[in-house]
């Protein structure tokens, strides 16, 4: 199979990055994040969360993060809507885009979420069903795809029945989460065959991360198996607060510089992308989870 001339990249950094993050971040920080993303050329940006801030603490502040924020023509603010009254804050907030997430595996969901994964699908019904009321596309993920810090091994047939739920149910596009990042290149093409058989490529994404360094190896895989929507964030931010060991998304400017060398089109500029990313790693004190954007910081 061909490589896409194009793919979209969907940031998940201000959300999925920063929930993750100890440092308390003011609202006015992660608007500017936003904004800057937004003026690097990023079509789809996962702006916040709607969920419970005792839970999420880093998520407090959504709704006045996507009051802030200045949309920019054409690009998607998106925030994570896990249940009908985080959807209906949403709503209220004029996101124009929901997300749902769940597990591939029975353990992963129940230490997650505290419930089983048909629970999970059952709390999303009305999501979607409102959504659609109001015209709101949602997007759906599914955890733990190659690997789970519990079950261990998850079969590719497991995945592919969540996703068929969540394409059924409304989702127009599954995103497909190596959460603990365990993938390789061959599981990740055999994990897209599988869930292929039955959902198109183009409605599927692919979300990675580095801990074990293959997320940039799985993104090609995924490429040669036609996959051209790709989750990251950017300086690669975030975890995953209940997979032990699990490091974060990949770098979105890793993948920028990825797809530039292959020749594929993001409407990304890579220089705007890497300031954005300093400018948050330096306000949370950490170091820049890309490496690219150290390699042009320190020569």
């Amino acid at each position: 199979m061909s490589l896409p001339e194009r793919v979209r990249l969907v940031e998940v950094g201000p959300r999925d990055g920063l929930q993750n993050e100890q440092t308390p971040i003011a609202v006015a920080d992660k608007v500017r994040l936003v904004d800057e993303l937004g003026e690097a050329g990023l079509g789809y940006i996962e702006a916040g969360a709607f969920v419970s801030p005792k839970w999420v603490p880093q998520m407090a502040g959504s709704a006045e993060v996507f009051a802030g924020i200045r949309r920019r023509p054409g690009v998607v603010y998106a925030a994570l809507a896990p249940n009908l009254k985080g959807f209906e804050a949403a709503l209220a907030a004029g996101v124009e885009e929901v997300a749902v997430f769940a597990a591939a595996s029975e353990a992963f969901s129940q230490k997650n979420i505290n419930c089983s994964i048909a629970e999970s699908l059952e709390r999303f019904a009305p999501v979607a069903e409102a959504a659609a009321r109001h015209g709101v596309r949602v997007r759906g993920y599914v955890s733990c795809v190659l690997g789970c810090p519990y079950d261990g091994e998850v079969a590719p047939e497991q995945v592919a029945s969540v996703a068929r739920e969540l394409i059924g149910m409304g989702c127009y596009e599954v995103s497909l989460g190596d959460t603990i990042g365990v993938g390789t290149a061959g599981a990740t093409r055999r994990l897209i065959e599988a869930v292929a058989r039955d959902i198109p490529r183009e409605r599927l994404a692919g979300h990675f991360h580095d801990t074990y360094g293959q997320a940039l190896t799985n993104i090609y895989a995924s490429l040669l198996e036609g996959l051209a929507v790709f989750d990251s964030s950017v300086a690669g931010l975030g975890g995953c607060p209940y997979a032990r060991g699990a490091s974060g998304n990949v770098a979105t400017e890793d993948v920028l510089y990825l797809l530039q060398g292959l020749g594929i089109a993001t409407g990304v500029d890579l220089d705007r992308l890497i300031a954005a990313g300093q400018r948050i790693c330096a306000l949370l004190g950490r170091p820049n989870g890309s490496r690219v954007a150290r390699a042009r910081i320190d020569r």
